[in-house]
């Protein structure tokens, strides 16, 4: 006798894509739980990449900063207009997890999040209501092969979306594969980058008022190189904003 699945047949029509893909989320969840990428803890529902708990206690910097309340020599001609970051930066913090899993395991997705954060707090302020480009700290052709993205750049994207003005990546060129500037004294890493960056494009910096990005900036020194080159194409304005500035770099 033959099998009549005509039961079997009317249960599948009433499971909807809609209800595969809850029923996927569902599975996914269960044996591949999203994890917040700074304590590792499960997400819950509604929390993208950073819980709840994580974001109350992430050390927040004030919106602006007076360039001259850091400790940042810089250098003759370098003026920088305004001056952002969005966490304090401590060794062994949830932040420094934050940026090491931005950095080096393929977490693009926290520069997006934590440039919608930083970006929604810089668009009401009328310091940067007037930028015209969005310039992110390049890598070299060598290290980006190796790691498949530049980390400043999702940071920089949302920033620009934010801002509602264009992020261009080619505006600078990283031309010498310098070393980590971890382990560096202060002098040491402004000799590894004061001849590492090149302008490919003063066309777009002309006249314009760009806004710099980094991930995080301590010293200085990368700083210093880029801004250096930048003004070689006669820019209206210099401003910079990070993810992370550590707060011995304050006066």
């Amino acid at each position: 006798m033959a099998y009549d699945n005509t039961k079997s047949n009317f249960f599948l029509t009433l499971i909807t894509p809609s209800i595969y893909r809850v029923m996927f989320k569902l599975i996914s969840d269960l044996f591949f739980p999203l994890l917040c990428q700074a304590c590792e803890k499960v997400l819950g529902d509604n929390e993208i990449v950073i819980c709840t708990t994580c974001r109350h206690h992430l050390p927040i910097v004030p919106a602006r900063i007076k360039a001259s309340d850091l400790q940042i020599e810089f250098l003759e001609g370098v003026q920088i207009k305004t001056f952002s970051a969005l966490f304090y930066f401590k060794k062994s913090s949830l932040v420094q997890k934050l940026l090491h899993n931005l950095k080096y395991n393929n977490q693009e997705i926290i520069g997006t999040v934590l440039g919608e954060w930083l970006g929604a707090q810089l668009k009401g302020h009328s310091s940067y209501q007037y930028v015209d480009k969005v310039v992110p700290v390049p890598l070299h052709s060598k290290r980006l092969r190796q790691r498949g993205y530049n980390q400043v750049m999702a940071f920089a994207k949302a920033i620009a979306l934010a801002l509602n003005c264009s992020c261009d990546e080619t505006v600078l060129k990283k031309v010498q594969n310098t070393k980590t500037q971890v382990f560096q004294s202060k002098s040491d890493r402004w000799k590894s980058v004061q001849h590492s960056f090149e302008l490919t494009n003063p066309e777009v910096v002309f006249r314009k008022n760009i806004l710099l990005v980094d991930d995080i900036i301590t010293t200085g020194a990368t700083l210093n190189a880029c801004a250096k080159v930048l003004l070689e194409a006669r820019p209206k304005s210099i401003s910079v904003v990070c993810i992370a500035i550590p707060a011995t770099v304050f006066r």
